[in-house]
């Protein structure tokens, strides 16, 4: 709006409608830097959500190694669809991820989250040629296509708790891990490696999310408490 009022306005003055250049008295409008807040899913919900899983079954156990993933490491969605049988180093307990950029990074693996992934590849992942560690349940046997497996793994299970969550997607348990890490006292930089940050800027969004930090730079409401 703003730029369609200048050129008129400069459009005026070029047929002599206005002396004044009145184009730049037309106010630029703010663009905050980062303007919203990360929609974490909580930690007591996680659990609830991790308890309400039935590791009975060869599904279940799937979907609850996927979201330990998910939940434990900061994982995107397209990382854990796309994580092969050799990214797992059981000798030093380690997982290899690739990221974004395509660059590999290295996470420590968590005994809980090994565990789980041992309990479905020996009780519950399908036979297959496939060296993608998550494969359907339903035929055809093979590995997710993508994101939106994982997603779709995400939304069902959080349904079937009858979670009230802030999303139905799989990038809130990332949002849930910065935050929670930031409550303990990690600082930015930490929780940038954990995320396979690149740049530190993606990472301040994560300052919004101490409420209680942030009290503390608030200043006085004027006339009092409201």
């Amino acid at each position: 709006m703003t730029s369609a009022l200048r050129s008129f306005l400069k459009y005026a003055r070029y047929r002599g409608e206005v002396a004044l250049d009145l184009a730049a008295a037309v106010p630029a409008v703010a663009c905050w830097s980062m303007p919203s807040i990360p929609r974490a899913i909580a930690a007591d919900q996680v659990r609830q959500l991790l308890a309400s899983i039935d590791r009975r079954t060869a599904i279940g156990r799937r979907d609850y190694a996927i979201l330990l993933l998910l939940a434990r490491l900061g994982l995107r969605s397209s990382e854990v669809a796309f994580v092969e049988l050799d990214d797992f180093d059981w000798n030093t307990g380690t997982l290899s991820v690739r990221g974004k950029s395509g660059q590999r990074n290295e996470f420590p693996l968590p005994l809980e989250v090994g565990k789980a992934i041992a309990a479905y590849l020996r009780n519950g992942r399908p036979l297959s040629t496939s060296r993608r560690v998550f494969l359907r349940a339903k035929a055809p046997i093979r590995g997710f296509r993508g994101a939106s497996g994982v997603g779709s793994v995400v939304r069902h299970a959080l349904q079937r708790a009858r979670i009230d969550a802030p999303t139905y997607g799989a990038h809130q348990f990332r949002h849930g891990l910065a935050t929670e890490m930031l409550r303990q006292g990690a600082s930015l930089g930490e929780i940038g490696d954990v995320l396979g940050h690149r740049h530190p800027q993606t990472t301040k969004i994560y300052t919004k999310v101490d409420l209680e930090a942030l009290s503390t730079l608030a200043l006085p409401w004027p006339g009092g408490v409201q």
